[in-house]
């Protein structure tokens, strides 16, 4: 059933659920390729939000790699059985609203996907959960890959930053539901910014802005919090012009200028053309230190903070699991946020709390797994957002019948032998990271 909701500068069908009311697929800027996102401030036309809309082309697009066991893993995962559009013109959001008028706060959510990847129509994401708690969830896709992160002389010489796009549109969606989120009874005063692994990250870095002080209040960081080993932080735009110009020559194109006029589907080849024979294609395509948003190095910025409250978490088989906990352990301690270790082993295969598993049970979408979830993990759910929704309203996740959380660098641990605060297991943490990810 479609429901239309009218605002200063638009109107917009969405689709009226059992739970909530949903808003799909609404553009909220425009960007041409290699040029930074603006804000839409107006829609002459009625919006139908009725659908996903569209992501930002990848390389799962046309080089999905399902020979690699770790990409087949999250293909089965989260994106079996789904169908992705894919269009450049691909800066949209979905929201998931309480059916009943009000002023609710707002949680936005950022996914991961190493800056390379997803969207926000993934099957583990759904808003129906947070909106019976009184909560408006925006879901939203950003530019990711070679569109978010190339850098180039010319984009320094015409905008007086370079690179970084993907992490500047994730800044100009969270402005655009502080402009508009009251049309769909959300509170724009009161935003807790959530994100999963580079989602995750990405957030942390634009805590490191002072600029973005009372754009939002607090922040959930899953798999992604603190400041990186040396070796991983983000580099200088100008120390990453020498990769990207590699992939322009190897897509042929003879200039930066040809390469943006280039078809998608060569874009992306040259990129894996170039991952072939590189080893350093992780670091050069994320965020750069770029003196706009990032001003400086990362680990000087990192001292220094926002000061809102943050809620930072990892599981127990993470991506790097030691470093993930070392990480947000230490971050937790000095920001005195709320820190969680989710120790939940996953049913049906041997991968124990892998790096995403928390992402069904922080959803409510534990039912739409191929995976043998039982009563006891609905249990684990519930409670987990329970205590998020808690967080997401006050900064604080405690509240009547929830487990006591302090903040600090103790975690509350997840696991099937209860929910209770707990020190973390640091041997199963190292055999888990020597493991390494799921095959």
């Amino acid at each position: 059933m479609g429901i239309e909701q009218v605002s200063h500068n638009g109107r917009f069908l969405g689709n009226e659920r059992e739970d909530c009311l949903e808003y799909l697929g609404i553009p909220y800027a425009k960007a041409d390729r290699f040029a930074y996102a603006k804000e839409i401030e107006a829609y002459p036309d009625k919006v139908d939000a009725t659908k996903f809309g569209p992501a930002c082309p990848q390389y799962r697009q046309f080089f999905p790699h399902l020979d690699v066991p770790e990409r087949k893993f999250y293909q089965r995962e989260f994106r079996d059985g789904l169908t992705f559009e894919y269009d450049e013109d691909c800066l949209n959001l979905n929201i998931y609203t309480p059916k009943e008028k009000g002023n609710y706060p707002v949680v936005i959510y950022v996914h991961g996907g190493g800056f390379n990847s997803m969207c926000n129509s993934e099957s583990y994401l759904d808003g129906a959960s947070y909106a019976k708690r009184g909560i408006v969830l925006v879901v939203i896709n950003y530019r990711v890959g070679v569109f978010g992160y190339l850098t180039d002389p010319s984009i320094q010489k015409e905008n007086g930053r370079d690179g970084n796009f993907g992490l500047d549109d994730i800044l100009v969606a969270t402005r655009w539901v502080k402009h508009n989120i009251s049309t769909f009874f959300g509170d724009p005063s009161n935003i807790t910014l959530m994100g999963q692994s580079a989602g995750a990250i990405s957030i942390q870095l634009l805590c490191l802005d002072h600029k973005n002080e009372g754009l939002f209040q607090h922040a959930i960081l899953m798999s992604g919090a603190g400041c990186l080993p040396s070796f991983a932080l983000p580099k200088k735009a100008e120390e990453t012009h020498e990769y990207w110009q590699d992939v322009i020559s190897e897509s042929k194109a003879d200039s930066f200028e040809s390469f943006k006029k280039l078809d998608v589907h060569d874009v992306l080849e040259a990129v894996e053309k170039v991952k072939e024979k590189r080893k350093d294609n992780q670091r050069n395509t994320m965020p750069v230190v770029d003196g706009y948003l990032l001003e400086d190095d990362v680990a000087k910025l990192f001292q220094n903070p926002l000061r809102i409250d943050y809620l930072v978490g990892y599981t127990s088989c993470d991506m790097f699991t030691l470093i993930w906990s070392n990480m947000a352990t230490k971050f937790a301690k000095k920001a005195n946020g709320y820190l969680y270790l989710f120790d939940v082993d996953a049913p049906g295969d041997d991968n124990k709390a892998f790096h995403s598993c928390d992402l069904r049970y922080a959803f409510g979408t534990l039912k739409k797994s191929w995976r043998p979830y039982d009563e006891e993990d609905e249990k684990i759910s519930k409670t987990m957002i329970d205590l998020f929704s808690s967080f997401i309203k006050n900064g604080n996740p405690n509240g009547d019948n929830l487990p006591e959380w302090k903040p600090g660098k103790k975690p509350l641990v997840f696991s099937k032998k209860g929910i209770k605060m707990g020190k973390r297991p640091f041997f199963r943490i190292l055999k888990n990271t020597l493991k390494g990810d799921p095959k």
